[in-house]
């Protein structure tokens, strides 16, 4: 199962964003029951969300890494 998930898990009270993946809880909580369709429509719109909250994490997250290696292949 695709997941944003990166084990950072907080969550910025200005918007109600995770700071690590940009989820709400409640999107967090329904991960599970959402379809594939659902969830990569959701993961589409995270990195924007991102860009909104207060904090960024202080380490390189595992989807950035990941991203720049695939950028830099």
């Amino acid at each position: 199962m695709i997941s944003p998930c990166i084990l950072v898990c907080s969550i910025d009270m200005k918007t109600g964003y995770c700071f690590g993946c940009g989820r709400t809880r409640e999107e967090i909580a329904a991960w599970m029951d959402y379809s594939d369709m659902e969830r990569r429509e959701l993961m589409e719109i995270l990195p924007a969300r991102l860009e909104t909250v207060e904090r960024r994490p202080r380490r390189e997250t595992r989807r950035r890494r990941m991203a720049r290696e695939r950028d830099n292949a």
